[in-house]
């Protein structure tokens, strides 16, 4: 949204709304997520409050992040409830923005070319192989496409797609409910079961559910979800590494079809599948050079919506977007805290656009602590297996993880490595030996400031990074949200 370009993505009735805005120079000027105003995880609708952030740009034009014709038309195929007025795309936006914003005009774009864009227009490349893999967009469950620019314009040919039911996003679902999570929600804490389990009905499912695993064609309709006693005698771990490595391998022979067009070394990959860190490991086996942009789910194709409105690359410099609380980040304080009290969170500068804290709505602890696991998960109510995150300046990278092919640097904690010597570092290391890295570059950010001086302090160049909130809410947003945070938890935010 701006006076010059708009976008938003608003995934109303589905989840997890969000809008982005842009101008004509090729800046985007704010993206944010509804769930962080309306503190309602995953929230479908856009909140009063985005709104009213979003009017202070005085829109002209809004661009929707796909087509509500053709979503309506596979929904009333699929059997779900369709008024005449979802089919409409002036309607739909509409009814979104509540009377607040009028723009003179309203575009849309199709599910997956907004993925596409959303990748491609923030990358650094100038010419990509694009993977978008999700549960579903209009039809569309998986798409390949070649990306260039041509006399500064984005452009995008589909080569190959595979449509509804075959899903592989809704089948990872599928198997997240079955283990008793919340589907579309939850999938990540799947990922992280999946570590402590064997893939020992991976053939299983592979049998009962896939006809044709070349063509990533299923034989059955994930959208209604499995029995609850499906393979009722196994457990949900090894049910989840089962469902996990059927998934990578049917990533595999997507992103090497993919490969297999010779358009391009750099992958730029793209849908809610994409926020799967240890399959991502794997990209590098097939492309040179990877980029996945912080947001790569739906909520992040309002920026895909805004590039495809503007037309040409964006200026991409990092995931700070949304909500800004004003002031100097606290290093000193932040330090002092950790060196005492060894774990502190922050609230300061602009939000994170995307699922994942990156160290301006941060809980911070020291990763050397064998107890700093249990306390951190206990602070957010998560389960005990849950893994957590390093932060680590760059270039001590390679000194502690062996990072995967592809994945020289990680700014956006887009795929697992192996640590090097776990044992120095229990609180950041999951079961496997992995860690999902964060690194951070001399961007003189808040949060490389403080890496500095916590190395300056202790020799080590790397904190635990978690999301300052709890299970099942938002990330903190405001610094209402961090005071409250602080009161009801007990635990230093600095701001």
């Amino acid at each position: 949204w701006s006076s010059d370009v708009c976008s938003s993505d608003l995934s109303a009735g589905f989840h997890d709304a969000a809008a982005a805005v842009s101008d004509q120079q090729g800046d985007i000027l704010f993206a944010a997520h509804s769930e962080r105003y309306s503190k309602i995880k995953n929230d479908p609708n856009l909140h009063a409050n985005l709104l009213q952030k979003l009017s202070t740009y005085n829109p002209l034009t809004v661009a929707y992040y796909e087509r509500p014709f053709w979503k309506s038309l596979r929904r009333l195929y699929n059997g779900e409830a369709v008024t005449f007025g979802d089919f409409g795309l002036a309607n739909t936006v509409n009814k979104h923005l509540q009377g607040s914003i009028k723009p003179k005009k309203i575009v849309s774009f199709g599910h997956h070319l907004s993925h596409a864009a959303a990748g491609f227009q923030t990358s650094p490349f100038s010419d990509a192989t694009v993977v978008v893999i999700d549960a579903i967009g209009e039809w569309d469950t998986i798409s390949v496409w070649s990306a260039k620019y041509i006399k500064e314009k984005a452009q995008y040919k589909k080569l190959w797609s595979i449509k509804y039911p075959h899903s592989i996003g809704l089948f990872y679902s599928a198997i997240t409910k079955r283990c008793g999570l919340l589907p579309q929600e939850e999938e990540y804490i799947l990922m992280g079961m999946s570590a402590y389990g064997d893939d020992i009905v991976k053939n299983s499912l592979i049998k009962d559910f896939i006809f044709d695993l070349d063509a990533t064609k299923f034989s059955y309709n994930f959208h209604l979800g499995i029995p609850n006693d499906y393979l009722d005698l196994v457990s949900n771990f090894d049910l989840a590494a089962s469902a996990q490595g059927v998934t990578e391998k049917l990533i595999r022979i997507v992103v090497k079809k993919a490969s297999n067009y010779e358009i391009s070394n750099n992958l730029v990959y793209a849908g809610g599948v994409a926020l799967n860190c240890v399959a991502n490991r794997i990209l590098g086996e097939y492309f040179n050079n990877i980029w996945i942009m912080p947001c790569p789910g739906d909520a992040g194709s309002s920026i895909g919506a805004a590039a495809l409105a503007y037309g040409k690359k964006l200026n991409w410099h990092n995931a700070y977007l949304g909500h800004n609380i004003e002031g100097e980040y606290p290093v000193n304080k932040l330090l002092y805290c950790l060196l005492r009290e060894k774990i502190v969170g922050v609230a300061s500068g602009p939000a994170e656009f995307g699922p994942r804290a990156l160290g301006n709505r941060s809980l911070l602890a020291d990763p050397r602590l064998p107890n700093i696991k249990d306390m951190v998960n206990a602070i957010k109510q998560r389960e005990n297996f849950r893994p957590f995150a390093p932060v680590i300046l760059e270039e001590y990278v390679h000194q502690y993880f062996k990072m995967p092919l592809g994945f020289g640097l990680s700014p956006y904690m887009q795929t697992t490595a192996i640590c090097r010597d776990p044992k120095l570092f229990p609180a950041i290391v999951h079961i496997d030996g992995s860690s999902r890295v964060q690194t951070v570059a001399k961007d003189n950010s808040g949060i490389r400031l403080l890496l500095e001086a916590w190395h300056k302090a202790t020799g080590c160049p790397m904190l635990l990074n978690t999301s300052l909130n709890i299970k099942g809410r938002p990330i903190v947003n405001d610094l209402l949200d961090a005071k409250e945070f602080e009161k009801l938890y007990n635990v230093t935010v600095c701001s």
